[in-house]
């Protein structure tokens, strides 16, 4: 097993970190990462806004619904689908390119950019001994991040990468089967082993739990994913995402 392999399977979301920012060079070097990740068509359709500001973070973090941990670490990353610049590009090369900026497929497009770029992003943190955790909770507020970080039309935040040194050591929480996850050749949906396999996670989790919080908490994976998905969440969503100019079309 080598050391990239490791570090992935080490990967533990850190919720609390020591007061060491990260330096420019660590910071860039983390962009250039997540810059090298795989891009479709070579598109690009992603910028990345590091905060560094210290009431911008307060802010983030009272966003994403008072995470400490949003305000409180080395260096904070926003990842947005940006086709803004393509927009420039319409401009530039005196193509109307709004079909295709409008568009769900493109819309997806610099969804997935941007996800591949900060998971980059997040291998090149760890590898260099920091603690990273992604925050969808900026999602809450989605046009309050976007005004206050200044982002134009075709520009949406879609989540936050807080970076820095650990100052704990989590265990690493335990995966899906991978039974459950991969399929060879054709989608294994037969109900009785799928049922099987969740009750099976659902043990190791709750023992997981159990241990971790000496006893406090055992509850199920599945409970867990019922009790969160039972009520929908940031319904004014769709509404934002067209406004700036995504999936109209």
């Amino acid at each position: 097993m080598n050391t990239t392999i490791e570090t992935l399977l080490n990967h533990r979301s850190i919720r609390k970190f020591t007061d060491q920012l990260l330096t420019k060079e660590q910071i860039h070097t983390i962009v250039k990462c997540a810059q090298s990740a795989s891009t479709s068509s070579f598109i690009q359709a992603y910028s990345i806004i590091g905060v560094s500001d210290v009431e911008k973070k307060q802010q983030l973090a009272t966003f994403a619904g008072n995470q400490t941990y949003v305000e409180a670490n080395g260096h904070f990353f926003v990842f947005c689908a940006d086709l803004h610049r393509h927009e420039t590009i319409s401009v530039m090369e005196r193509e109307n390119l709004t079909d295709s900026l409008e568009s769900m497929e493109t819309f997806m497009v610099s969804v997935i950019d941007a996800t591949l770029a900060a998971q980059n992003a997040a291998v090149a943190a760890e590898s260099l001994g920091l603690g990273i955790c992604y925050i969808g909770g900026i999602r809450n507020k989605m046009k309050e991040v976007s005004e206050l970080l200044n982002l134009p039309h075709h520009v949406i935040p879609l989540f936050g990468l807080a970076v820095g040194y650990p100052a704990q050591n989590p265990d690493v929480k335990p995966r899906l089967l991978l039974e459950h996850v991969y399929h060879e050749n054709e989608y294994n949906s037969n109900k009785e082993e799928q049922l099987k396999q969740l009750d099976q996670y659902n043990e190791v989790i709750s023992a997981y739990y159990e241990e971790r919080t000496g006893g406090k908490r055992n509850d199920t994976w599945t409970s867990q994913m019922a009790g969160m998905l039972k009520n929908p969440k940031r319904r004014d969503m769709k509404a934002f995402v067209e406004e700036k100019g995504f999936a109209k079309k």
